[in-house]
């Protein structure tokens, strides 16, 4: 083996410069940290399962325009599941809201 013809030179370790936020600017990021990591978390979605089902053009768009832009998924899930719970009182609640145009 053949010895190195450069050397190398000593690194000196890199060190972050001082900060130069006032106290107050400091802590209102501390607070603002502190708050950000306690927001309430999504639930998981680890137990959901997909239900589908085939519609016709003219069923689908009179889903979209009974729940309104956006909202047809949920709609249709929700209405779904209190339908399949025998939910008279919240099948109503449904119907009520249906937004006409």
């Amino acid at each position: 083996m053949s010895k190195r013809k450069t050397t190398r030179k000593a690194t000196t370790p890199k060190t972050r410069k001082p900060s130069k936020l006032s106290a107050d600017a400091a802590a209102e990021m501390i607070v603002k940290t502190v708050t950000a990591s306690e927001e309430p978390k999504k639930a998981s979605r680890d137990g959901l399962c997909v239900f589908a089902f085939r519609l016709t053009r003219d069923e689908r768009d009179a889903i979209h325009k009974a729940a309104g832009p956006a909202k047809a998924s949920r709609f249709a899930r929700t209405l779904l599941v209190a339908a399949a719970n025998d939910d008279l009182a919240a099948v109503k609640a449904i119907m009520a809201g249906i937004q006409t145009a």
